[in-house]
């Protein structure tokens, strides 16, 4: 009997152990993920398209990143929407429209509205790191594609996180681009997903610089981001994450 108890003992601490390694690396795969988009420090330029049936519109946008924490995204073109922008600074956000010249801080509830009519989230277009800090990660499968390793990382959120989602599903290559991000409801039904449509090597890097987000019940309505230009490890300007830049570009 005590020998089946150490066995029996020995067996659990080996299932443990290996739940923890892969939660660990799953969410370390996600880390790595965010960081080869960001890296220490970014600027992007790139397009947003928003598609309707009966219409579409263009935006042309720059960004910047400083780690996980700062970015700031601003609305170059069309003349009507230039200067709108966004400020994410230590999980606080902040919006400008110039048309009425107002700095304003987005709630918390309301982060995971549309920005700028988009299918893109508040949170989204500020690349938050919630995914990291406020969910639970699990490697479900890899699998072999076009010569690479994909990882499917489910991630479900802790009971008391500040988050919409009932879970999201990320599929990560393993050069670290980011393929697929998919977001359920509390009901297991999947609401809307965002794909890497196009790769390429930018910078030295290779990145996804093709991106379209839409919803599951609406497919023929969806926003398309399509990068421009991108650097990484950059020297960027001590006060560009501030309230201040956020009204009067420097850049």
């Amino acid at each position: 009997m005590n020998i089946q108890r150490v066995i029996l003992a020995l067996v659990l601490l080996l299932q443990s152990s290996w739940a923890a390694a892969q939660a660990t690396d799953a969410k370390e795969l996600i880390r790595l993920a965010m960081d080869h988009w960001r890296g220490s420090t970014s600027y992007v330029e790139n397009t947003m398209t928003i598609h309707r049936p009966d219409w579409e519109r263009t935006m042309s946008m720059v960004g910047w990143t400083e780690g996980s924490k700062n970015s700031l995204m601003r609305v170059t073109g069309p003349a009507k929407d230039a200067g709108n922008g966004t400020l994410l600074k230590d999980n606080n956000m902040w919006s400008y429209t110039p048309r009425i010249n107002r700095i304003i801080k987005v709630p918390s509830s309301m982060m995971n509205q549309s920005w700028m009519g988009s299918d893109f989230s508040n949170k989204d277009i500020n690349k938050a790191t919630d995914l990291l800090e406020q969910y639970e990660h699990r490697l479900v499968e890899t699998r072999e594609q076009d010569g690479h390793a994909i990882y499917v990382i489910e991630a479900i959120p802790h009971e008391d996180a500040a988050v919409v989602w009932g879970k999201e599903v990320v599929v990560i290559r393993d050069d670290f681009v980011m393929l697929r991000q998919e977001f359920w409801d509390q009901a297991d039904v999947l609401v809307k997903a965002m794909d890497t449509l196009e790769i390429k090597s930018i910078s030295g890097r290779t990145v996804a610089t093709v991106m379209r987000m839409s919803e599951t019940a609406t497919p023929d309505e969806w926003t398309q981001v399509t990068i421009g230009a991108i650097e990484f490890d950059i020297d960027l300007p001590g006060n560009l994450f501030t309230l201040s830049s956020l009204r009067n570009p420097r850049q």
